[in-house]
C-alpha cells in the first residue's frame, strides 16, 4: 500500500508542476513580454512594404553589391544552429578562411579606403550577430552608394542615423544593425 500511495503522490506532484511549470507560468511570462515590451516578445520582426522581411535580432545574408553585408556566420545563420566555428586565430583554416574573405571584400569593394575591420574577417561567437561595427559600415559605403547611383554622404547620413550607441551608455561598442539599414537603403530607393 505504500508504494501505491506513494506512486500516486508523485503522480498528483507531476501533473501540478507540469501545469504549474508548463503551462500558467509561461503564459504568464508571454503575457507580461506582451504588455512590457510586445515588439520584443514576438520576435523584434522587420517590416518593409508590410512584409515581414527578418529580425533585428538575428543576422541574414544579402547578396548584391547594392546591399550592406553582415558579419561572417560559421552557421550560414541558422538560428537552430547557433555556434562558432571554435578555430583559434592561428589554426590554418581560421587563416584561410580569413585569407578568402578578405580577398574576396576587395574584389567587391575595389572603391573602398583604409584597412578592413576585423569584424568582416571574422564570425561571431553565436554566428547569428545581426550588427556591424560603424568601422565596417561605413568602410562599405563607396560600393553600396555606387551601385544604388547615389552620393557617399547619402548613405553616410544613412550609416550615421542608424548607428545604436553603446548598451546602458557604456556596454559594448556603437554599432549598426544590418536588416535595418538595407531597409532604410530599399525605403530610400522606393521614395
Amino acid at each position: 500500500m505504500t508504494f501505491m500511495r506513494q506512486l500516486g503522490a508523485s503522480a498528483r506532484m507531476m501533473l501540478l508542476l507540469t501545469l504549474l511549470l508548463g503551462a500558467i507560468y509561461p503564459a504568464a511570462i508571454w503575457g507580461v513580454g506582451q504588455v512590457v515590451r510586445p515588439s520584443a516578445a514576438n520576435g523584434s520582426l522587420v517590416e518593409h512594404g508590410g512584409h515581414v522581411v527578418g529580425s533585428s535580432l538575428i543576422g541574414q545574408t544579402f547578396t548584391g553589391p547594392q546591399w550592406f553585408q553582415g558579419r561572417p556566420s560559421a552557421v550560414d545563420y541558422s538560428g537552430d544552429a547557433s555556434a562558432a566555428s571554435n578555430l583559434p586565430a592561428d589554426d590554418p583554416r581560421q587563416v584561410k578562411a580569413v585569407a578568402e574573405r578578405k580577398a574576396a571584400l576587395l574584389k567587391a569593394n575595389p572603391q573602398a579606403t583604409g584597412a578592413i575591420p576585423a569584424d568582416a574577417l571574422t564570425a561571431s561567437g553565436s554566428g547569428l550577430d545581426p550588427h556591424i561595427s560603424v568601422a565596417y559600415a561605413l568602410w562599405q559605403v563607396p560600393r553600396v552608394a555606387a551601385a544604388r547611383h547615389l552620393s557617399a554622404e547619402q548613405v553616410r547620413t544613412l550609416v550615421d542615423e542608424h548607428t545604436q550607441g553603446r548598451s546602458l551608455g557604456f556596454l559594448g561598442q556603437p554599432r549598426v544593425n544590418v536588416l535595418e539599414l538595407n531597409v532604410a537603403l530599399a525605403s530610400l530607393g522606393s521614395r
